[in-house]
């Protein structure tokens, strides 16, 4: 995603996307994978999520959904239209399906995920042109530092596997 001569988007785009970035920190500071997921409508934060899948005993506990049940909890609609959903790394097929169903306008994000992304990495779920909804993808905003925190949290793994 490159940037547009800073327009008002553009800014809002990357307030959202670095908010994420600090729910990837506390994801990564939890243990779980630094994935982070913002729902934003009208510029304004509806729900958050991160990574959760080791602490909750949850296959089903990524950024996105636990963001997208959150929002969906706030605003009492399991429909989440005129929403954008930041996301720190491209989603998986399971989180594009959910993206989707809860009819998410425009998803944003920043690392892709050359292992499972649904969004052209992998698969191509999202932007689900075969489907009766699509949704806009925006792909590689603040890839750099969202694709680190990620090869910083997996080195330090290798790491204490090496160390044992």
């Amino acid at each position: 995603m490159e940037p547009e001569t800073q327009t008002p988007q553009y800014a809002a785009d990357l307030k959202w996307m670095q908010h994420a970035l600090t729910l990837a920190q506390r994801a990564a500071d939890e243990g779980e994978v630094p994935v982070g997921a913002v729902l934003v409508k009208d510029n304004q934060m509806i729900a958050e999520g991160w990574n959760r899948p080791i602490a909750s005993h949850d296959p089903t506990a990524h950024a996105e959904i636990m963001a997208l049940r959150a929002g969906a909890a706030q605003l009492r609609n399991y429909r989440l239209g005129d929403t954008t959903l930041y996301v720190t790394l491209e989603p998986c097929a399971m989180c594009a399906g959910a993206i989707i169903h809860a009819r998410v306008a425009r998803l944003v994000f920043g690392a892709h995920d050359p292992k499972g992304g649904a969004a052209g990495s992998v698969f191509t779920i999202l932007p689900g042109e075969q489907l009766n909804h699509r949704v806009i993808c925006e792909r590689g905003l603040l890839a750099a530092p969202c694709g680190d925190i990620l090869s910083r949290f997996f080195a330090s793994r290798r790491k204490t596997v090496r160390d044992e």
